[in-house]
């Protein structure tokens, strides 16, 4: 039986992955300025007087279901164990940025993000059970960004707010008497994390690293599927690294 601890919230190991991969940017990025001695030349000098900038994104979604037990699954003895494995999605959309003043902007980030969040399950006789839930997201965020001062061609930002998404492809398998995991269809996450802009001779280009945890209960009770009778929660945690262009 596993103890449910709030530290399990953040324990995704794409998160080591997203920070090492941000470093070694930044490290190429800072190796690159650094050979231009003091001299430099001021990309896209006017960028910021423009009020509304438009771009486009590609992410790599680092996801699972966070679990969180109820009394049956304390009780009963036909299932010992009932995890949820980190998966790998993909997202793609556009970018939105709306210029509030020298350190803040607003944005959206609307996107299409394609899911495998999986459940797995262990059973006292030794026997295992996996049950994968594809899906496809339309995802609408909108989030407030804080941005440091510009250092030559280069400049930090962190951001934070919130994200509505809805699975455009709900199949209708999930009938009485289906055996399968039952999940909502529309969703609610706190997101926050922090990126870095470089401005390019014709293009900004920007990596961010994103945080969103659910807040929404997606788990629908299905009685007829005696492992599910053991979770009384389930919510979404993703771990996404970005790659936008603006």
């Amino acid at each position: 039986m596993h103890t449910t601890h709030f530290r399990d919230l953040f324990n995704l190991r794409g998160q080591k992955i997203a920070l090492g991969l941000l470093v070694i940017v930044y490290g190429f990025i800072g190796a690159a300025n650094a050979q231009t001695g003091g001299y430099y030349r001021k990309n896209l000098e006017y960028y910021d007087d423009k009020p509304i900038h438009y771009g486009f994104l590609f992410a790599l979604p680092v996801t699972r279901f966070h679990i969180v037990h109820n009394n049956t699954f304390l009780n009963q003895d036909t299932t010992s164990r009932i995890t949820a494995p980190t998966t790998i999605g993909f997202r793609m959309g556009f970018v939105i940025n709306g210029y509030l003043n020298e350190h803040w902007d607003i944005r959206t980030t609307p996107s299409v993000s394609l899911y495998d969040r999986a459940v797995e399950y262990e059973f006292a006789k030794g026997s295992t059970r996996r049950e994968l839930r594809e899906a496809t997201w339309i995802e609408i965020p909108l989030l407030f960004k804080y941005k440091s001062q510009r250092r030559a061609n280069t400049r930090m930002y962190m951001f934070g707010g919130m994200t509505f998404g809805f699975e455009t492809n709900v199949r209708k398998r999930l009938r009485q008497g289906s055996d399968f995991l039952n999940t909502k269809s529309t969703d609610l996450t706190v997101d926050y994390g922090f990126g870095l802009e470089q401005f390019l001779a014709y293009t900004k280009f920007s990596p961010e690293i994103r945080f969103s945890h659910g807040i929404v209960n997606l788990f629908r009770n299905n009685d007829t599927n005696a492992a599910s009778g053991g979770i009384r929660r389930l919510t979404s945690h993703t771990v996404t690294i970005y790659l936008m262009f603006e």
